[in-house]
């Protein structure tokens, strides 16, 4: 049975990456340090399962190269990044020890390792190095001006792999997608967010007039692509990942209370709520995505309508999942000027 190593795998992502693993029939070695967005009720049903195996560790420790050499895996996904950016709008220095020096300390040892061993790195970025694109949709060469704390740390990271591709031949490739949706992700995000003030009649806050536009992906869509960017892409490639739609904040709140008044009764105080906005918050991320689906044949399976009745769905039917995390990090809001005191 081929080994593959997901690095953050207790995340959102991450989780749903080896949802799809497993049932491919790969032995899964799970990664992960262990942070408040870590949640191990997201691969409770894998503990028992003879391939999965659980390892706590940061990619900066020299622990990783153990785990290299003793698993021999076929394959890394990268998934161990700090994410947030009202967070990394409080404190940068997280991320740049999580994103870049993390990076670094994994492309050392695998840089080591992949001579030894027939092996592919798969770095997953995001869209957000590209900045701002009021009009049209940045591909692969559409240049890097990240905005946030975040979106920089995960350029450098970007960067760095692509330097150890070129300088030491490593078998690596970078993607960058779109932004997730889904089951078992962190309610700091904006749809779990959302998903839980619906669940807890609450409002739903929107920062500044809700207009800022976002491409939306399915996580499970997102995870195919990754698997099939391992198994066919061409190293030393990025490649975008996207749904080629998007929707502006408040698009996205209504199609949310449109799908969750299907399924439950809403309480009074669901209703929109504009907040402060963030510092240097961007107006619109696009993906072109034509490359992966040209090249590899990939395309996304999921229209956000469908996309967005399951992830209420799961959420409505897995309240445990919000009960598993600290309530601060649920409700707090965090890159200045959030929620008002309730």
């Amino acid at each position: 049975m081929k080994k593959i190593i997901v690095s953050g795998g207790l995340g959102f992502i991450g989780s749903n990456l080896i949802d799809l693993l497993i049932k491919k029939n790969y032995f899964v070695i799970n990664i992960d340090k262990v942070t408040y967005s870590s949640n191990f009720y997201n691969t409770k049903e894998y503990n028992k399962l003879k391939n999965y195996k659980f390892i706590k560790c940061d990619i900066k420790e020299n622990k990783i190269k153990k785990i290299l050499f003793r698993y021999r895996p076929v394959g890394i996904f990268n998934l161990a990044a700090e994410t947030h950016v009202d967070r990394s709008i409080d404190n940068p220095n997280n991320f740049i020890q999580s994103n870049i020096v993390g990076v670094y300390n994994l492309l050392e040892y695998f840089k080591e390792y992949s001579k030894k061993y027939k092996s592919k790195l798969i770095h997953i970025s995001t869209d957000e190095v590209y900045g701002d694109v009021l009009s049209g949709r940045s591909s692969e060469n559409y240049p890097y001006q990240p905005s946030s704390p975040y979106a920089a740390s995960k350029a450098a990271s970007d960067h760095l792999v692509s330097s150890y591709i070129r300088t030491y031949k490593i078998p690596a490739i970078i993607t960058n997608c779109s932004n997730n949706y889904g089951p078992k992700q962190h309610p700091e995000k904006l749809i779990p967010k959302l998903i839980y003030n619906i669940l807890n009649n609450k409002p739903l806050p929107l920062y500044g007039k809700g207009i800022n536009s976002r491409e939306w992906i399915y996580v499970q869509d997102h995870c195919e692509a990754l698997l099939k960017v391992f198994l066919k892409g061409k190293i030393g490639e990025f490649y975008n990942i996207g749904s080629n739609k998007n929707l502006k904040n408040l698009e996205v709140s209504k199609e949310l209370i449109n799908a969750s008044k299907k399924i439950i009764k809403l309480g009074k105080k669901v209703k929109i709520q504009f907040v402060k906005d963030r510092p240097g918050h961007d107006l619109r991320y696009a993906l072109n995505s034509n490359k992966i689906k040209h090249k590899l044949g990939w395309y996304p399976k999921t229209n956000f309508r469908q996309g967005i009745k399951l992830t209420f769905d799961w959420y409505n039917k897995n309240k445990n999942y919000y009960k598993s995390l600290s309530r601060k990090d649920i409700v707090k809001r965090l890159g200045k000027g959030w929620l008002k005191k309730e």
